[in-house]
């Protein structure tokens, strides 16, 4: 077993994966069984578990155990890779607003130029001495002022802006077209958890019977949970560490 640089790994490959790191790139699984955090990838809070002849996506993170894969897809033809080259082709995408901008600006940089010519002229005609120099600042201050920089900047500008955001924070925006089309949107339906939760449980109730409180429940819950690596029992574990409670000794877990 030797560590080796991602760009080094062929199709074929055989790959160590250990506890808590990321899938290095798409493959599918030939030994062990472990649980895989995908929410960088579907949104779902919940680890999905993998057993042997699942397919696993680089990127994401191995949660407990130790797994051997086989390297399926590597570079630019993985899952994630293709992601970032969506996020790419969309912040180069040109939204309606731009087309009716550009279109704008055909119009505007000549009538700006004939504005210019003709503020030059009249103050080269018109104007005091030295009558050149009066006529050049006077065109050259029609360019600078009614220049449309930000008709053609602030659309792609804005749009470039927005698709990388939303990548950051796990939105993918299919091309300009579908971002303006947003704006106009009035319902929006969600189908996973964790897109607008926190993407992680946590403990909200606790039901204890009569006679025993709900520190003591809780307290033998969080002992028995804290040699789990499954995410309710990390749940439990915060809530009891919330509460400060002293945890009982676990043996023959």
């Amino acid at each position: 077993t030797e560590d080796v640089p991602l760009e080094d790994v062929h199709v074929g490959d055989l790959l160590i994966v250990r506890t808590g790191e990321s899938v290095p790139t798409d493959g599918v699984m030939i030994d062990g069984a472990i649980e895989v955090d995908e929410s960088m990838l579907k949104g779902e809070s919940m680890p999905v578990e993998k057993t042997v002849g699942a397919k696993l996506t680089g990127g994401t993170l191995n949660g407990e155990g130790m797994i051997v894969m086989r390297a399926m897809r590597i570079g630019a033809d993985t899952m994630l890779a293709k992601i970032a080259a969506l996020v790419a082709e969309a912040q180069r995408s040109r939204a309606p607003a731009q087309s009716l901008a550009d279109a704008a600006a055909a119009w505007f940089v000549p009538l700006v130029v004939l504005i210019a010519l003709a503020a030059f002229a009249a103050w080269y005609v018109f104007g005091p001495e030295p009558r050149f120099n009066f006529a050049l600042i006077a065109a050259v201050s029609v360019l600078i002022i009614a220049c449309p920089c930000a008709l053609g900047l602030a659309t792609p500008m804005s749009v470039m802006v927005a698709v990388g955001r939303g990548a950051q924070m796990g939105v993918l925006v299919r091309n300009a077209v579908s971002l303006e089309r947003l704006a106009h949107a009035d319902t929006l339906v969600i189908d996973k958890t964790g897109t607008v939760t926190e993407g992680k449980p946590k403990l909200t109730a606790i039901r204890a019977n009569e006679g025993v409180t709900e520190n003591e429940v809780l307290a033998i819950a969080a002992a028995l949970e804290s040699a789990s690596a499954h995410p309710l029992a990390h749940a439990i574990e915060a809530a009891a560490k919330e509460r400060a409670l002293q945890l009982p000794a676990v043996s023959q877990f």
